[in-house]
Order: C-alpha cells, then structure tokens, then sequence
C-alpha cells in the first residue's frame, strides 16, 4: 500500500483460498487488459471470460497469455460449457481447455436443464484435468430455488470435486442469489450459510450494494465474483472500509 493506515482489517494474501475476487472479462482489449493488469492485477485472483464471449474474442490465445503472464488465472463461462454439453460435445470442450492451457473450468446449468448426477459426473470428470468452479442458480429470474435445494446441490457439487461453488447473479446481479431489483435474497444467503462454509461459496455480486451487504455480513475476505475490471479497487476499499459504505465497519468501537 501506499501509505499506512491503522485498523484496517486483514487481507489474506495472494494466492489465496479465501478473501477472492473473480472479474468478469466480456470482452476486452488486448490493451486493456494491459491497463487492466497494471493498476488491479494486485487485487485480481482469478478471470472469467463471461458466458460464451471466447467463442466470438479476437486474439483470444493472447489475451489468455497476458493474463497468465501476470499470474491470474483464466476460465472459460459456464455457459460456454453449457453450450458444448447440449451439443454433445463435452470431449471437445476439454480438449479446448487444454489447447488453450487453462488450469480451472466452470461447471453450469443455469440455461439447460440437467440431471444433478449428471452434473456431478462432469465435475467429477473435470476435477481429473483442471480445478473446477461450479455455479448453482438459474439464470431464469422466474425460477426460484428454494434454500433447501440451493445447500443440497452446493454441498453435492462440493463433494464432487469443485473447489467452489459459485452464487448465481449473472452479469446484472439480478436474479439467483438477488431480486430483480438487485435485493439480496437476505433469507436463502444466511439459510446457506448455517450449512456451507463461507470460503467454499463464491458469491456473484456485480453491484456496488451487493458487495458492501457481503463484506458487512462475512468480512474483508468475502469470496466475490462477476466484478467489472473497472471496480476491481473500488472493491477493495469496500474490503478495506476506505468507502463511505463500509467507512464505520471495521474501526474500534
């Protein structure tokens, strides 16, 4: 840091299994993943190429490499994997994962409807090959899964092999964990919470209230995803109560 402070929480460090934060990549520049990387790659733990944006990404491989240069991860969007599986292409799709030389993939069924031991066993599969994310929620803001089923399929996936288990909000935040207004669905997160570990659960929280909700619930080191590159430090300082939102939060009382 800059300058110091006292009474600041503490950040777990880099690489870190707690305290993440997932941006969400849905098409940037090779340039401005360079500008990207040389204010934030400090904050950044790991990069999602949102949905299917890879099929469609120009200088793809490169993109990739700077990323990996700079020590962040990549991973494909579940829906990407979504979209080989209903295609029967599942064998392509860890080929691609290899071509590319990614180390994590996301698992997903938030467009497909798919058998939860089927999904298990892709998991199960991937596991073999690459650190698996796997995302529970539907990207239908009609379909609400109650509490009861949202624990028993993260605790089932966990088992699987999956080193997360993401909250789905989608890119907007506003469906799966949230309202469509954006509201947090206060009640299913802390029925979740009595049953899952908190550094098992990434949760999706693109909104700048969303993410201030979590850090005042669960802490500093709050797993957060779907974050825009341009709100990678804005973040922190809501990690750090250097924001107005958590100013009060974490000093002496």
């Amino acid at each position: 840091m800059n300058y110091t402070l006292t009474q600041l929480p503490d950040r777990t460090e880099k690489p870190r299994q707690s305290g993440l934060t997932m941006v969400m990549d849905k098409g940037l520049s090779l340039r401005e993943v360079e500008d990207f990387l040389s204010t934030s790659a400090g904050h950044s733990d790991i990069v999602k190429l949102g949905w299917a944006t890879s099929f469609v990404t120009p200088n793809l491989k490169d993109k990739i490499a700077i990323y990996q240069s700079a020590g962040i991860p990549v991973y494909f969007g579940g829906t990407l994997f979504e979209a080989f599986v209903v295609r029967n292409q599942f064998d392509e799709y860890r080929k691609l994962l290899d071509k590319y030389g990614l180390e994590h993939a996301e698992v997903s069924d938030g467009s497909i409807d798919m058998n939860q031991d089927d999904k298990c066993n892709y998991i199960r599969t991937l596991a073999t090959q690459v650190t698996v994310l796997s995302e529970v929620g539907s990207k239908d803001e009609a379909k609400i899964i109650p509490p009861y089923k949202w624990i028993q399929l993260m605790k089932s996936e966990l088992q699987a092999g999956a080193w997360k288990v993401i909250g789905e909000a989608r890119e907007g935040g506003t469906v799966g964990l949230f309202r469509a207004s954006g509201e947090v669905r206060q009640g299913l997160v802390e029925e979740i919470l009595t049953q899952v570990p908190f550094e098992s659960i990434l949760w999706e929280a693109p909104q700048k209230e969303q993410q201030v909700w979590f850090v005042k619930l669960l802490g500093a080191n709050v797993n957060l995803g779907n974050i825009a590159p341009h709100e990678v430090i804005p973040l922190e300082t809501i990690r750090l109560g250097l924001r107005g939102d958590t100013f009060s939060h974490f000093l002496d009382k």
